[in-house]
């Protein structure tokens, strides 16, 4: 069992709630399209783990008729990393000790007009205290008005905070959703950030200004595509570009990685792959 302090549980009280008002919203889509599905939540700890100090999350689960697979996580962890591991982790060099809480959300789509999206936000604790996070927009069939408005979305909820978040936060998600083995981008981009440390309030508030940003476009971009008809080549694209999102998942993301060195839940970590990916 983990105790928290004050920050610590702001934190994951405001992920909760995010993850919670979320799948809210998900649901009241799958309605509107004729369908009953509903997330379906299932919890894990690391209680039993004698290197743990414990801790551990939900995984929330949904598919329906316009999400295929979409995935909600919560979790808040704490215990100590491997030394080796530890060198490449912020603050966490000369004290392997951690604590992380945070929400992560991947959804893939049944229509090929409706773009897959990715998002995160997280708090760490290590000697040092930090948010990360971020949102990036992952269509197999790029509509430039729906691109637009996501990045004008979250350049508003930056330029809110600083103005130089955006175009700094731009770039770091281009250069960290880049897939080098393929030469492409993930998909056509949004921000992230990490290491976000200094003014614990002033962080925490930028970081909420984040999920509050996802939970108003990418539902709006949903409800714009989710009716549009699609061929058989349409599809045939969205399950190449499938596999293209697998590798990068699967290879790169540090996300993946920091999940399966933790010891968190392998299929809460491995929700972010499709149900159906193709590779001609």
């Amino acid at each position: 069992m983990i105790i928290l302090d004050e920050q610590q549980q702001a934190a994951r009280t405001w992920f909760e709630s995010l993850r919670d008002r979320i799948c809210s919203e998900f649901e009241a889509i799958e309605r509107e399209a004729g369908s009953d599905a509903t997330f379906g939540y299932t919890s894990w700890n690391r209680d039993d783990d004698p290197e743990a100090k414990g801790g551990g999350g939900v995984q929330g689960l949904m598919k329906g008729k316009v999400f295929e697979k979409v995935g909600v996580n919560v979790s808040t962890v704490g215990g100590a990393f491997s030394p080796e591991f530890a060198k490449t982790i912020h603050g966490a060099g000369d004290n392997p000790n951690f604590f992380a809480t945070g929400i992560s959300l991947v959804a893939h789509m049944a229509n090929p007009h409706v773009p897959a999206v990715h998002m995160n936000t997280r708090f760490l604790v290590t000697t040092k205290r930090w948010f990360g996070g971020g949102a990036d927009l992952n269509p197999p069939l790029p509509n430039p008005d729906d691109t637009a408005d996501f990045h004008a979305r979250l350049k508003e909820a930056c330029d809110a905070h600083d103005p130089a978040h955006y175009p700094r936060f731009k770039q770091w998600a281009d250069d960290y959703f880049y897939i080098p083995h393929r030469k492409v981008h993930r998909g056509v981009g949004g921000i992230f950030y990490d290491h976000l440390e200094g003014d614990f309030d002033v962080n925490f508030a930028f970081t909420r200004g984040v999920g509050e940003a996802f939970l108003d476009i990418f539902p709006k971009i949903v409800r714009r595509r989710m009716n549009e008809p699609a061929s058989a080549a349409d599809r045939a694209q969205m399950l190449e570009y499938r596999g293209r999102y697998a590798e990068f998942n699967l290879v790169h993301d540090r996300g993946t990685l920091f999940g399966l060195r933790t010891g968190g839940n392998v299929d809460a970590i491995l929700m972010s792959l499709p149900p159906l990916a193709s590779w001609s």
